[in-house]
């Protein structure tokens, strides 16, 4: 089974199944909306699974559903933070290195945010699990390093709160993205990204969206070509 964008693709001739993604052409070499689509489709297609094998009480599986219909308005209201986005990426513009973290669903979503800044910007980023912040990455925290924390509410999330005070210890300049309403971060991190409060398990679709727009934006305010990064392309044609 592939789940992919391209109807007719290559790919899509060789599985025995297949799910799209439905987004539209995706015009930018570093996928944005072709990334937090297919994050969708396999949350979509996990609930489906867990309720086909019972993991999940119809109760659960409809909380997820009404959940997931409130995500195209929830992204609406995430991309107004476009102008304060655009104000912090005039601000970082200049740094070479970034660290992000997050820990459980946040882990990949500080990968993709570290990968779309190192493609359109290229300024370093890493991403990193929260829990390896003190066996190693948090050597490189000083004034000329920010972190960009994953802080959203979830079962761990005490846990990334001391990540983000151990790195303004270190004067890094911290910049968190949190659930609305949290006013605890503020007092760790210099800026706060707020987004709306989503469940735990589907909140990356959220989440993705601020680290992708801060990404752009530094790009942007760095002069580089967001649609077409240099040495990348659509399609990968050697392994």
């Amino acid at each position: 089974m592939v789940v992919t964008n391209v109807v007719g693709s290559a790919i899509t001739r060789e599985a025995d199944a297949v799910l799209y993604l439905q987004a539209g052409p995706e015009i930018a070499v570093a996928s944005t909306k072709a990334f937090v689509t297919q994050v969708l489709v396999l949350q979509m297609l996990a609930l489906h699974l867990a309720g086909v094998r019972g993991t999940l009480s119809s109760n659960r599986l409809r909380t997820f559903g009404q959940a997931l219909r409130s995500l195209p308005r929830q992204a609406a209201e995430t991309l107004k933070l476009a102008p304060q986005i655009k104000k912090l990426a005039q601000r970082y513009a200049g740094v070479r290195d970034f660290i992000y973290i997050g820990r459980g669903v946040g882990f990949p979503i500080a990968m993709e945010g570290a990968l779309k800044l190192k493609e359109l910007s290229y300024v370093h980023a890493e991403g990193y699990a929260a829990g390896e912040l003190k066996h190693g990455p948090i050597a490189l925290l000083d004034p000329q390093t920010p972190l960009v924390a994953i802080a959203t509410k979830g079962a761990i999330y005490d846990k990334v709160v001391s990540n983000v005070a151990e790195a303004r210890a270190r004067s890094a300049p911290v910049i968190a993205v949190a659930t609305e309403g949290d006013d605890q971060i503020d007092r760790y991190a210099h800026d706060v990204i707020y987004v709306q409060d989503v469940p735990e398990p589907i909140s990356p679709v959220i989440v993705v969206l601020p680290l992708q727009l801060l990404a752009y934006e530094i790009a942007v305010a760095r002069g580089t070509d967001v649609d077409q990064p240099r040495n990348l392309a659509k399609s990968v044609t050697v392994e």
